[in-house]
Parts: structure tokens; sequence; C-alpha cells
């Protein structure tokens, strides 16, 4: 009689271990399950317009955040110059549900004649309150607390 109730006690505890552990195991697929429902159409949303990877508010932002870095953090003196070679790599990348942003790569011309390659993506409604867009950029090499990872691959798409 001692063996039956020990048996009943393991198979009762397999049960319960295994009821407990089914919300973790099914979790990945209900994540997936999930409509995707794009930013434009929430209670609070995005437009999806973004401006070029190109254009010249864009390179302006990029340039006064890395002055105001390099001199009043790193005091390296280093400045930007000039923005070539300018392309997108991505739009929207992570899918439409999520923030829209403008993923680009460039070349970005210093003024001690270096030539080191910029990493950035335009976000929408990321600038002050939430106006406007704001840009979130990496130059590679030059980003010496590795904020973006391994030469800025953090902030590619």
């Amino acid at each position: 009689m001692a063996q039956i109730s020990a048996l009943a006690r393991r198979a009762l505890f397999g049960l319960t271990a295994a009821l407990a552990a089914a919300p973790f195991c099914a979790a990945p697929f209900v994540a997936a399950a999930r409509p995707i429902v794009p930013a434009e159409r929430r209670y609070d949303s995005y437009a999806g317009v973004l401006p070029s990877c190109a254009d010249p508010g864009v390179f302006a932002r990029i340039r006064s955040l890395f002055h105001d870095r390099e001199t009043e953090f790193w005091k390296s003196g280093l400045e930007i110059v000039n923005l070539g070679d300018v392309r997108e790599t991505g739009f929207r990348s992570q899918g439409l549900d999520y923030i829209p942003r403008r993923y680009c790569e460039a070349q970005v011309y210093l003024n001690n004649q270096s030539v080191r390659p910029v990493t950035y993506s335009i976000v929408e409604d990321a600038g002050f309150i939430g106006f406007s867009y704001d840009v979130e950029w990496c130059v590679g090499g030059l980003d010496r607390n590795d904020a973006y990872g391994g030469y800025c691959r953090d902030a590619r798409p």
C-alpha cells in the first residue's frame, strides 16, 4: 500500500511540474502569434514620414552632437567638416509595429584630414519632448566607450 501511495505522489508531482512549466514552454509561440498593428494605426500613432539620409538637417544634427561630445567630453578638438557617400541601409527594418526608423551609413570627413564611417538612424518623434525626429549616430573608431559595440555594430539595423 505504501508503494502505491509513493507512485501516486510521484505521478502527482510530475503532473504538477508539467502543468507549471507549460506556460513557459508555450511563451515563444504566443509572442509570435500576436497581431501586428502598424505604428500608423495606434491610438498615439506615427506618420512614418522621415527625412532622407542626405537631408541637411540630419547632417547638421550629427555635426552639432559630434562637436558637443568631442569638445566637452573627450576634448579632442575633432570636428566634422563634410559628409559624403550617403546611403540608406534600412527603413523600418524591425517591422511595421515599431517606431519608424531610417538607417543610414556615410563617410565623415574630419578636420584632421581623416575619413571615417558613420552609421546613423533617424527616429520619428524622438526629438525634444517628442517633437520632430532625432538622430542616433556612431562614428566608427571614435566610439571610445563602446556604447554601440565594436565599431558601431549595434547602430546598424
